[in-house]
């Protein structure tokens, strides 16, 4: 389509106009948008940095639960991965504004100068141009008026050469509006192919970012989604230690520092028959073969304890005959035979059987154990055995052990005759003098000695004697029936 001059002229100017008034100031705030989408991403890769460093922890929390562990390593995988997600789209968005909103900023302010002095200057070169033809137009027209008089001739040749002058000068504007024109819309054009390009570079940053965020997310994905397919699945660890708590397991009872081993691992199991309903029958010689420990007096309210337990003839009785109750043992020895008959709880020994205790109390002067020789358990008076000699007793009370020492047994050895310990004495327990008086450790006295071949004395009672020659005994009076008649 053809367009007069002025046409043109006008189109240019419009096209300057466009890109000055509408162009310009539209790229001018396309770079201040862009600043608030960099700003938006930024904090948005902030938020989202937070919101994984917080998936990551409850990670961390489920990884220590047995059965959560591997939910747990996903989660922290899943945080790690959206995380060089969000790295990468920070690497993004610095090209984009290095590379876009810097680049639009920069040339949208050269731009402006550029564009209002190429068109100014276009407006100048134009109206000079046309101010040049109108005027040869101008002379062309008072030529013609002067050429109509008498001397037209004359005229001819001025009018000639006015109008070749109009012809150039009118070439020349026609050539100078269609190159300003070209130039005005190559401008307009060159500005939105920068724009597009540096989108476009951009897009292909975005779609790089894609491609290696989809990578990265997909690389795991699959085994993250099987591993929360099925919430019903135990680990086989998990359930290895449920089937081992199913098992039911035989608590040992911590034993103390004076039961033996096999008290140790039989007493947590062991259920005894019943105890015998009569009470046991006690040894007339079972008081020679006990091993008395006296209760040492610490405060004025053990005295009274003492005494109460001096005037109760029964109970004092009771607990020397057996010598079981003061001190606990693993393993006592027989002193007399005891058979059981045709009572299958009862336990049937020979003197100086070796029976492991299974339960320490004694009940009604009955100790429930197992003869070591045989492995025989049953029910046993406790007045037919001593505590065994191997046997522990502590007694922080007691500075030295009591050595336990039968009167019928004159061959002791020599070993245990080589040892002199002094002994230990209960109070008397029928003289009121005595409550106020502390006891005393009674030692040998060299009248009490035997002599011996190596020259070395002894108690007569360890040389084989009497042990009660030396002692003096008070006529008393007592209401206590309940010792032997011997």
């Amino acid at each position: 389509m053809s367009r007069t001059p002025e046409d043109v002229n006008k189109l240019t100017e419009s096209t300057y106009k466009n890109v000055m008034e509408q162009f310009n100031p539209s790229l001018r705030n396309l770079v201040n948008l862009g600043k608030s989408y960099e700003k938006a991403v930024t904090a948005m890769t902030f938020a989202g940095k937070a919101y994984f460093d917080a998936l990551s922890k409850i990670g961390e929390n489920a990884a220590i639960s047995p059965v959560s562990r591997e939910m747990g390593v996903v989660l922290m995988e899943i945080s790690e991965v959206h995380k060089k997600v969000q790295l990468e789209l920070e690497e993004s968005f610095k090209r984009f504004h290095r590379e876009l909103i810097t680049e639009l900023e920069r040339k949208t302010d050269m731009d402006i100068k550029y564009m209002n002095a190429t068109f100014k200057r276009y407006q100048s070169e134009h109206k000079l141009k046309q101010d040049f033809l109108d005027k040869s137009q101008a002379d062309l027209k008072k030529l013609r008026r002067k050429s109509q008089g008498k001397h037209s001739s004359k005229y001819e040749l001025k009018e000639n050469e006015c109008m070749e002058t109009i012809l150039s000068r009118q070439t020349d504007m026609q050539r100078f509006i269609a190159e300003g024109c070209k130039e005005a819309l190559l401008e307009e054009k060159r500005r939105f192919c920068f724009l597009v390009d540096k989108h476009c570079a951009f897009t292909n940053q975005l779609t790089a970012f894609h491609d290696k965020a989809k990578e990265m997310l997909t690389v795991k994905l699959p085994s993250w989604q099987d591993k929360c397919t099925d919430a019903t699945r135990v680990p086989d660890t998990v359930i290895s230690m449920i089937e081992g708590l199913r098992t039911p397991v035989t608590v040992i009872t911590e034993s103390s520092p004076t039961l033996g081993h096999s008290d140790r691992t039989n007493s947590g199991s062991i259920v005894p028959p019943p105890a015998p309903s009569l009470k046991a029958h006690t040894s007339p010689l079972a008081s020679m073969f006990s091993q008395d420990v006296p209760k040492i007096p610490i405060s004025s309210e053990q005295y009274s304890d003492q005494d109460s337990l001096d005037g109760n003839g029964l109970s004092r009785s009771a607990s020397v005959s057996s010598g079981m109750d003061v001190v606990k043992k693993t393993r006592v020895q027989t002193i007399f035979p005891h058979t059981a008959g045709n009572n299958e709880t009862l336990l049937s020994f020979d003197d100086g059987d070796i029976i492991t205790l299974l339960i320490q109390e004694e009940r009604d002067g009955w100790l429930y154990g197992e003869l070591e020789h045989t492995g025989q358990r049953g029910w046993f008076p406790s007045s037919y055995c001593r505590a065994y000699k191997d046997s522990v007793i502590t007694n922080s009370r007691i500075e030295s052990p009591l050595r336990s020492q039968s009167v019928t047994d004159p061959e002791q050895p020599e070993e245990d005759e080589e040892v002199e310990e002094p002994m230990l004495l209960p109070p008397p327990d029928y003289s009121d003098s005595s409550r106020d008086r502390p006891i005393k450790t009674s030692t040998p006295s060299p009248q009490n000695m035997v002599s011996l071949p190596n020259g070395h004395s002894v108690p007569p009672f360890l040389g084989g004697g009497n042990p009660f020659a030396t002692v003096k005994l008070r006529p008393t009076f007592t209401n206590d029936r309940s010792a032997p008649n011997i």
